[in-house]
């Protein structure tokens, strides 16, 4: 047990974990809104190397002082890869930011491209990091937590501002109500597409996660007022980001906690 107790100290560090030194503002808005500036500081910028210059391709969750959180689907082989962590607007540099490389990147073994399963990774950054006012790690969630059907959950992430749209340079969170699974799988909705290892959330043809907010998390607040990351955003229509019974699907994190933590101990 005490190396449990150790490993659980290291994971959350004096901070704990979900708990932003500057709290997000969570308004009701209906579509996107810029972030209070470092509020999601466990957000990071998953960006990748092309022809010498760093590309946002992703976002992705700090949950520990050394592990990301991300999509499957943002991992490509033979891509180099680094994460910006403490970032706010992408364009500038900011003070209580910085990048670090990877030093592994571990795509889930039944990852299956075709149908969309299992779509989780994780990123071990090359260093340890200090955690600050702008850098923080969210909690997990328990073990096989379900969200109860409208849940006010937030997703955020630098993507697409709308359908084909330009990506942000400014942090974006949204309102995204959880969407139960036995509405999700009805057939005018997702149907067989989404299992019950998937979280959907949003669908009123309003607001939705988009392209580039690929692998960021869903933000649920825990009832002792702590953030958790609930999921990590997978898929949504191909007709376009708010398309209405078509929630944005996110992998649900709950149901990955053994894998997570398995890989963790392992590397």
């Amino acid at each position: 047990t005490m190396k449990f107790v150790v490993l659980a100290l290291l994971v959350a560090g004096a901070y704990g974990c979900g708990n932003p030194t500057f709290q997000p503002i969570v308004s009701r808005v209906v579509n996107g809104e810029d972030v209070r500036p470092h509020s999601w500081p466990w957000q990071i910028s998953l960006q990748y190397n092309s022809n010498g210059e760093w590309r946002h391709t992703c976002g992705g969750t700090l949950i520990s002082n050394q592990w990301v959180l991300t999509a499957a689907h943002c991992i490509s082989s033979g891509r180099q890869y680094r994460v910006g962590l403490g970032k706010h607007n992408l364009l500038e540099n900011e003070n209580g930011s910085l990048f670090l490389g990877t030093a592994t990147i571990i795509v889930h073994e039944n990852w299956n491209s075709f149908f969309i399963r299992n779509d989780i990774a994780l990123i071990k950054l090359e260093a340890p990091l200090e955690f600050s006012d702008t850098v923080h790690p969210a909690c997990l969630p328990a073990d096989g937590f379900i969200l109860p059907h409208n849940a006010p959950c937030f997703v955020t992430g630098w993507g697409r501002l709308y359908t084909g749209g330009p990506i942000a340079d400014i942090l974006q969170q949204a309102l995204l109500p959880v969407v139960d699974y036995a509405t999700c799988s009805q057939s005018d909705w997702w149907g067989s597409q989404v299992t019950q290892t998937m979280v959907c959330a949003g669908g009123d043809g309003v607001v939705s996660g988009c392209n580039g907010d690929s692998g960021g998390p869903l933000n649920c607040q825990g009832s002792d007022g702590s953030w958790e990351v609930h999921g990590i955003v997978s898929f949504g229509s191909g007709i376009s980001c708010n398309y209405n019974k078509k929630p944005t699907v996110f992998t649900q994190v709950s149901s990955f906690l053994d894998w997570i933590n398995a890989k963790i101990v392992a590397n």
